[in-house]
């Protein structure tokens, strides 16, 4: 009797096309994801700064990690750089969306910020023409933002924000607070023409840390955000004396608790006697 395969059922060298197949596609969609990664990377290195100014008396470290899911990249930024005035100026924010257009639109915004700041560096204006900028490139995008700056003349820290977290101080004595001006702030860079954004104000005096945050560091599932924030501000009233690198290395920290999802960016700032006035 002659044993026949039964009908539809694919013979050996049937499956060994099949396997290579799908194995040839599978190394095509890992040589796509690998591309992808690198591109990532690439655009990471060149739009967030390699260096923080640093002044006498006021050291500046930050950190980003990405999302945990899709490309390690996203629209989390941190800057820092020098004005003509002698004051230096930081910014803090997030791009909604973590993929390569949040990237890309995170890089004009903050070469937006840093050109604004060039001509009027009071934070309020900077982000009021950062928002009607943002809002002519119709990138249908928005971003929050917190942007400082601070004067070693008289040791005068000024901040307004826009949509975003407040910052957080803490000093040698264990005080701490939010850096908050006296409202709400204005709404996210992207939304609305024409905003306002209040200025407040804070002098550096002493020792102590001012530590700006995005929301992926304090806000997770079933995390609220205040929670987070006072996380924050613990560990800045237990590690005040670190240098700045190692206190932004442990806020990143706080992140892991949230179980975040987002993009998470930290800037940490310590000041001590030296510059003061």
């Amino acid at each position: 009797m002659i044993r026949r395969r039964p009908a539809g059922r694919p013979s050996a060298d049937d499956l060994l096309t099949e396997l290579g197949r799908l194995t040839a596609s599978a190394l095509e969609q890992t040589e796509a994801q690998r591309a992808r990664v690198e591109l990532a990377e690439a655009l990471q290195r060149e739009l967030l700064p390699s260096a923080l100014p640093q002044l006498p008396g006021l050291r500046a470290a930050a950190r980003y990690a990405p999302a945990r899911h899709g490309l390690s990249v996203g629209g989390d930024w941190y800057d820092g750089f020098r004005l003509a005035d002698g004051s230096v100026a930081f910014s803090l924010g997030d791009v909604q969306g973590h993929d390569v257009e949040a990237a890309a639109i995170m890089g004009q915004v903050r070469v937006g910020l840093r050109a604004v700041a060039t001509t009027d560096a009071d934070p309020g204006e900077v982000l009021s023409r950062a928002n009607d900028l943002l809002i002519s490139m119709d990138s249908r995008r928005f971003a929050t933002c917190t942007f400082l700056r601070y004067d070693p003349a008289t040791g005068d820290l000024s901040h307004a924000r826009a949509g975003h977290v407040p910052s957080i101080w803490a000093d040698g004595e264990g005080r701490w607070g939010q850096c908050t001006a006296d409202d709400e702030g204005g709404p996210p860079l992207g939304v609305l023409p024409g905003q306002r954004y209040p200025v407040g104000h804070h002098r550096l005096t002493g020792t102590g840390v001012v530590a700006l945050v995005t929301d992926g560091v304090v806000e997770g599932p079933e995390f609220p955000i205040e929670a987070g924030l006072e996380r924050v501000a613990a560990v800045l009233r237990e590690r005040v004396a670190d240098e700045p690198e190692v206190l932004a290395a442990e806020l990143l920290e706080v992140a892991d608790l949230t179980g975040h999802t987002d993009d998470a960016a930290v800037l940490v700032l310590r000041h001590d006697d030296r510059h003061d006035p």
